[in-house]
């Protein structure tokens, strides 16, 4: 495999990061920079609410695996925080429970 080449099983998305660039999280291939700067109307196109309930997680481990990047300033916005707090969920349960399937 390619230096920096990772296969992350798991997720609620099959995940590979391909040559320490391209990033792909279900069906959608990217540039780690590009993921980094979607806006949320872009990530919810993408797989609806639960991509943008992924999107955090899929962010973390972008910067795990790649080095710490930016974020777009909507994922500290008080409308997505508000947004997640009342589906009762956070990024993070929402992936231990779909981890357990």
């Amino acid at each position: 495999l390619p230096d920096l080449t990772f296969v992350i099983m798991g997720e609620r998305y099959a995940i590979t990061i391909t040559n320490g660039e391209y990033v792909r999280a279900g069906c959608q291939n990217h540039t780690a920079e590009e993921w980094r700067k979607y806006s949320k109307h872009e990530i919810a196109e993408m797989d609806g609410r639960a991509a943008l309930k992924f999107y955090p997680r899929l962010l973390d481990i972008i910067d795990f695996y790649l080095g710490k990047g930016s974020r777009p300033e909507w994922l500290t916005s008080k409308e997505y925080t508000g947004d997640i707090l009342l589906t009762g969920e956070s990024s993070n349960s929402q992936i231990s429970a779909d981890s357990g399937k």
